[in-house]
């Protein structure tokens, strides 16, 4: 095997990997076979484009292999941590080897982090395949919401939403994966108690290509319900700056949030749906520094 220079992988990977951009480790970037590597049980992207796919080999024949993929020696060969996008359409431009970081991973939970890390930083996850890594994460191996966002280079509060997500309806996530609507539209719809109107919301989404704003609107309305749309008549028209804030805290609580102006002063309304959902905001507040 021919060692090869090339860039480390990101800021991410040295936050696990001590020290691995020196000079030190990117001598463990060698040109290896790529019928000795196995893929990656705990990869956390789950789908994969088939025009990126084609893409990505057409640019592999013309131009090689510009990111390493990163690896760990197994049973006599290496097993893929990171680069399965990039392995698969290799073998299918014809190509024997691959250049690869082959580094040490100890337990399956960094090896989880590290391939959830990487397809972060190059932006290859779609939202719920996201989701389902951080939830993995702090499930199966018991890392906090804390440490995860501090692995990954995000605050604890896009942690807790991301994995929010999962608990929409699967028609929804696969629509969510599929690009069909937003991780904005997504988060509005969650605003919405009842399955079935989260789904009959995002067929509407789909029919008339409802905005982010717009389906906001359409999660108050039902919420509200046809008797206090009805004694809204003959008042004056929301305020512009309440609706404004209300998107906000909605966007960033993940929940349906109201202003409530009276003569003087008013109230602020945030609505959760059990007790798990209370601990949800509670945790999120608990990260605003006073």
């Amino acid at each position: 095997m021919t060692n090869r220079k090339h860039k480390a992988l990101g800021r991410g990977l040295s936050a696990i990997i001590p020290n691995f951009e020196t000079e030190d480790a990117r001598e463990n970037l060698n040109e290896i076979d790529l019928s000795s590597i196995s893929m990656n049980p705990l990869q956390p992207r789950k789908m994969f484009d088939e025009n990126d796919m084609n893409e990505l080999i057409s640019s592999i024949r013309e131009k090689g292999i510009i990111q390493p993929i990163t690896v760990h020696r197994k049973n006599g060969g290496y097993e893929l941590i990171a680069g399965e996008r990039r392995v698969r359409a290799s073998r299918i431009a014809g190509l024997e080897t691959i250049p690869a970081y082959i580094i040490e991973v100890a337990t399956d939970e960094e090896m989880m982090e590290l391939a959830l890390i990487e397809n972060i930083q190059r932006e290859d996850l779609n939202p719920v395949d996201e989701a389902l890594g951080y939830s993995l994460l702090i499930h199966k191996y018991g890392i906090s919401q804390e440490a995860v966002a501090t692995k990954v280079g995000k605050n604890r509060t896009t942690i807790t939403n991301s994995i929010r997500l999962l608990k929409l309806p699967e028609e929804i996530l696969n629509g969510l994966r599929d690009r069909k609507i937003s991780t904005g539209h997504a988060r509005a719809i969650l605003g919405l108690e009842k399955s079935s109107q989260q789904i009959n919301l995002y067929h509407k989404i789909l029919r008339d290509g409802l905005s982010v704003r717009s389906v906001e609107d359409w999660v108050r309305k039902i919420n509200d319900g046809p008797a206090q749309q009805t004694d809204k008549k003959g008042k004056r028209p929301p305020n512009p700056y309440h609706k404004k804030i209300e998107s906000h805290l909605q966007q960033t609580l993940g929940t349906r949030v109201r202003v409530r102006a009276a003569a003087r002063g008013g109230k602020l309304e945030i609505d959760f749906y059990s007790v798990e959902d209370l601990e949800r905001l509670m945790e999120l507040f608990d990260t605003i520094h006073y």
